[in-house]
C-alpha cells in the first residue's frame, strides 16, 4: 500500500496582513507527515503571479514523523522573510519518498479569527 504522495501542490497561499489584536499572530503553515521508515529529503517551491520562483528550500523528515513548517516564518539567506504579506502563491513540494501534506491558514484580521486546512493536488 502506497503511503503517501511524492509531490504535493497548494494554490491557496496567501499570508493574511495582521489584524487589530497582537496577541494573534496570522500564519501560513504546511504540514507535512512521512508513514515510511525511510528519512524523507523535501524540497520546496514557490511560485508566483509576477515574479520568478523560489525554490531550493530543503530539509528532512525522519521516517514515521511529522513536521510543520511556518511558511511566514521562512527567510531568505539575507534574513529577510521568504513571503510577504497580502502575496498570492502556490507552494509545491517534493519528496524522495511518499509524504502527506496538508496547508492551513489562520487568517487573524477580524475578532472571530478563522483557521482552515486545504487539500493539495498530489502526484
Amino acid at each position: 500500500m502506497e503511503k503517501g504522495k511524492l509531490n504535493w501542490v497548494f494554490c491557496d497561499g496567501y499570508l493574511p496582513p495582521k489584524g487589530d489584536n497582537p496577541e494573534f499572530e496570522g500564519h501560513d503553515a504546511l504540514m507535512m507527515t512521512n508513514l515510511n521508515d525511510e528519512k524523507a529529503n523535501i524540497e520546496l517551491t514557490f511560485i508566483f503571479e509576477d515574479k520568478d520562483p523560489i525554490s531550493g528550500i530543503r530539509f528532512e523528515l525522519g521516517g514515521m514523523r511529522t513536521h510543520c513548517v511556518r511558511l511566514d516564518k521562512l527567510m531568505d539567506a539575507d534574513g529577510c522573510p521568504l513571503l510577504g504579506e497580502s502575496v498570492q502563491y502556490t507552494v509545491w513540494a517534493k519528496s524522495n519518498v511518499p509524504i502527506c501534506a496538508c496547508y492551513g491558514r489562520l487568517d487573524v484580521r477580524q475578532a472571530n479569527m478563522a483557521y482552515y486546512s486545504v487539500e493539495g493536488y498530489s502526484f
